[in-house]
């Protein structure tokens, strides 16, 4: 079964010097969210999100299921994997590479089966799907010690 997301952005003014909105989700669960072209170029966020962050996030998430789901059907179901996601914005360019880090901690896993579980993960994620052959990707994964 197909699932569709959707948001819904205002933007009012030039690129520069304008400002936007993404409004309340369909789902409630965020919004609304300010953005801006210093919040997305430059390294002073302001309290505001940009494009890049929001990827960001859905990249950390989407990884983490793929993870959880992957390493539970191999019977090491984990009980934490803390996950972050870093993508990188170049004006003029555009996102040129977005960057995975997980730990885990995983009871009866070694070190190598965890990193395996992790390049699959990264392979099976739907939004890794999306950037791949677009931007560099890199997986640094390892147990919690």
């Amino acid at each position: 079964m197909a699932t569709e997301r959707s948001a819904q952005v205002t933007w009012q003014g030039s690129l520069m010097e304008g400002s936007g909105e993404i409004q309340e989700v369909p789902s409630g669960a965020f919004g609304p969210l300010q953005i801006s072209w210093p919040s997305r170029a430059e390294d002073e966020h302001g309290g505001q999100t940009s494009p890049e962050e929001l990827i960001a996030a859905a990249h950390a998430a989407c990884f983490a299921m793929a993870l959880s789901h992957g390493l539970a059907e191999a019977g090491h179901p984990p009980e934490r994997l803390q996950t972050s996601a870093t993508v990188t914005f170049v004006p003029g360019t555009g996102i040129t590479r977005s960057a995975l880090t997980v730990v885990g901690t995983v009871p009866g896993i070694d070190e190598a089966a965890f990193l395996e579980a992790a390049k699959q993960a990264e392979e099976g994620c739907p939004v890794s799907s999306a950037l791949k052959g677009n931007v560099e990707l890199t997986l640094d994964a390892r147990l919690a010690s």
